[in-house]
């Protein structure tokens, strides 16, 4: 295979168009033939007689022949398993498509083989980096003998195959070490940020009833320490099936004199990954559950989203060796919160052999930008985050280019939201001007990408480059037809290795289908807008839900609507998230009060406040306004996609179907609130 991590770079031509539209990257010739996606296109053509000569060919060949591209994915990867014979898609229907019937294998044995080729055994896997830029790292043969350890004592705790191993950890290397060997065991893993308040949790880990526990002492964040052992004691309590916890001393790996009644009970983890032990991971069908991600909670309690061994582990190699071009020599950064499924990306790098960075700090810690300082520290040569965080930089006028050494860094992923024009321009301005910058688009419904970055064609100014290798997306009018040059609703029409098996507790699949499949039946649709461009390129213009996504992380509306059930002066609410056209996130939160109480400063303090303290500072909002009414369906759900629809412009007659709504007459205030937006700007903060 090609080597990886070298500091060779694509050029960063700012003279070429595609439709008007300016070039900032493209690869050099060097570049395309020494990347791995080349390689498997030269291997396809030798063993599958496939001839690709450019990106879009081999594309269309993964979404035209799945079953052959995800097969050939598997053996050039030469994943670890057995009873690969036969067709990689038994049965191609969605849902319910059947991968690899006669399939063993484990997700976590694909990751650990790295520390068997002697090549990469000493060779570092992660590295974790403080606040006070203290730095540690695992090295791959470290790592193994970590994972193998723990995954020993979760059998002797009595672990077996399906059982649930709940975290709630910030981003530390322990989250990827428990992660590992729970996978090992066959055990279902899932984790929650420590910061997300005990109700939200328990929302989230109650129904799992997880056998085995693994919290931590607290963490550091903005130069602060948060100590969660009360938090931890609140989601043991709440948790009656629960058989043991583990914790994780991070503030204080000693434990200080007469801190025993505080972790009486509890095992310690570093005892727990310090024995030797032979690496023993258990093979299982392709579709066995790997791990639970837990959707937003829009439209109530948030989604327990199963993804399988097998599904991750060939979507993990594809995207990350193919798609970003990740391998040996590379190592991968993002700020990741862990109840976010980019968190999940850092395990999906390592299956490609590169290294990774786990940071619980802050992401502006003393300086906004705080990212392109641990970049330089690491050497990571790709960087991801959210579009919020480089426009955030860029309004701070900092000039991270001029400030680090980011020599080694050769792409930048953004997501969350789409990028704007004048971000795109200064990354390239101020960061590096060769840097492969792509905005990404995907989701915790398939852990992965839909749309984005690919290294063999070239970027051009506020689009993405293309469809993901295995992806047949595409936009769709309300009529379920494919349109080209005019907004749609992003679809898949075949099926992938990683969609969802199932939702945790949705017996017969009925939310399940209702969350993809009702819109367009057997059709996957995701809930984006976007457009395609004549070209193939893409632009996202945001979400066709209501997810709120905030600083490019999934925000769920039922979590702040739960908080403010304890503010009793508040009747109803409702909360959007809108995307501003400079690239800007706005979030006001409109409440509706009983009769004789006024918005005054006092209310919205408590309101943000509780908010705060019941769900995390990422929830709260950026106006709270008063309104008469929130309008509703006749099944009484509250119509936050109409609303936002409004505000982002659309046509009230296009934008709100006033016969769904059991108060119309509700909907009238709203309308003009959005036109009082375009014309005068946001409320000033505080008013009414």
């Amino acid at each position: 295979m090609p080597a990886h991590g070298s500091a060779t770079h694509g050029s960063g031509d700012h003279d070429g168009t595609a439709e008007g539209r300016q070039m900032t990257w493209r690869p050099t010739a060097g570049q395309r033939e020494a990347s791995r996606l080349w390689d498997f296109m030269s291997w396809a053509a030798r063993h599958r007689n496939v001839r690709a000569t450019d990106y879009r060919e081999v594309w269309r060949w993964s979404v035209r022949e799945p079953a052959e591209f995800w097969d050939a994915v598997r053996e050039y990867f030469g994943v670890i398993g057995e009873g690969f014979q036969g067709p990689a898609l038994a049965e191609e229907r969605m849902p319910g498509a059947v991968w690899y019937p006669h399939a063993r294998l484990n997700f976590a044995e694909n990751v650990l083989r790295h520390a068997r080729d002697p090549r990469l055994a000493d060779t570092t896997a992660v590295v974790s980096v403080g606040e006070d830029d203290t730095t540690s790292e695992l090295t791959w043969r470290h790592l193994a003998a970590r994972v193998a350890s723990l995954a020993a004592h979760l059998r002797r705790l009595g672990v077996e195959p399906g059982d649930r191993v709940a975290a709630v950890l910030p981003n530390l290397p322990e989250a990827v070490i428990g992660m590992l060997a729970a996978a090992s065991v066959g055990a279902v893993w899932t984790i929650n940020s420590p910061d997300l308040s005990v109700p939200a949790t328990l929302d989230r880990l109650r129904r799992l009833e997880p056998k085995i526990l693994i919290g931590v002492d607290g963490y550091r964040f903005n130069g602060r320490e948060f100590h969660r052992l009360d938090h931890l004691a609140e989601v043991e309590a709440g948790l009656p099936g629960l058989r043991h916890t583990l914790l994780v001393r991070h503030l204080e790996p000693v434990p200080q004199p007469g801190a025993g009644p505080a972790t009486s009970g509890r095992l310690d983890f570093a005892a727990l990954v310090a024995d030797d032990a032979e690496p023993a991971c258990l093979r299982l069908p392709f579709d066995h559950p790997l791990w639970i991600l837990f959707s937003s909670g829009t439209t109530g309690t948030p989604k327990g989203i199963v993804h399988g061994h097998g599904g991750m582990t060939l979507e993990a190699l594809k995207q990350t060796g193919l798609n970003q071009d990740m391998g040996p020599g590379d190592r991968y950064y993002v700020a990741a919160n862990t109840s976010w499924m980019v968190w999940n990306t850092l395990v999906n790098t390592l299956m490609s052999g590169a290294g990774v960075v786990t940071c619980a700090g802050s992401p502006t810690h003393r300086r906004k930008d705080r990212q392109f300082e641990v970049v330089a520290l690491t050497g990571s040569t790709m960087f991801a985050t959210g579009a919020a965080y480089l426009s955030l930089v860029e309004k701070a006028a900092a000039e991270p280019g001029r400030e680090w050494d980011l020599s080694r860094l050769r792409s930048i992923l953004s997501t969350g939201s789409p990028l704007p024009d004048s971000t795109w321009r200064w990354v390239h301005e101020h960061v590096k001007r060769d840097v492969h910058l792509g905005s990404d688009t995907g989701g915790t419904d398939i852990c992965s990408g839909f749309i984005g970055s690919n290294p063999l064609e070239p970027v051009h100014l506020g689009r993405l480059q293309g469809p993901q290798l295995g992806v047949a997306v595409e936009a769709w009018s309300e009529a379920g037809e494919r349109v080209v040059g005019e907004v749609g609703e992003m679809v898949v029409t075949r099926p992938m290795p990683s969609m969802p098996l199932y939702f945790w507790g949705d017996e017969g699949g009925t939310r399940y289908r209702g969350s993809y499949f009702e819109k367009f039946p057997g059709t996957w649709t995701q809930g984006d807008w976007i457009t395609e461009t004549p070209e193939g390129e893409f632009i996202v213009h945001g979400r066709s839900d209501a997810t709120l996504n905030r600083f490019g992380v999934r925000l769920g509306s039922g979590d702040i609507y739960a908080a403010l059930r304890h503010v009793p002066e508040i009747r109803d609410c409702l909360v959007i998230g809108v995307e501003e056209p400079d690239g800007g996130y706005w979030m006001p939160l409109f409440v509706v009060l009983d009769d004789g109480i006024r918005l005054t400063d006092e209310l919205r303090a408590r309101v943000r406040a509780t908010i705060r303290e019941r769900t995390s500072h990422r929830h709260v909002p950026d106006d709270i306004i008063a309104a008469p009414a929130v309008p509703v369906t006749h099944a009484l759900k509250k119509t936050e996609v109409p609303v936002k629809r409004l505000f982002a412009g659309h046509d009230p007659d296009t934008a709100v179907n006033r016969g769904s709504l059991a108060n119309p007459e509700a909907i009238d205030w709203y309308v003009e609130q959005a036109r009082r937006l375009r014309t005068e700007g946001r409320p000033a903060s505080g008013a009414n």
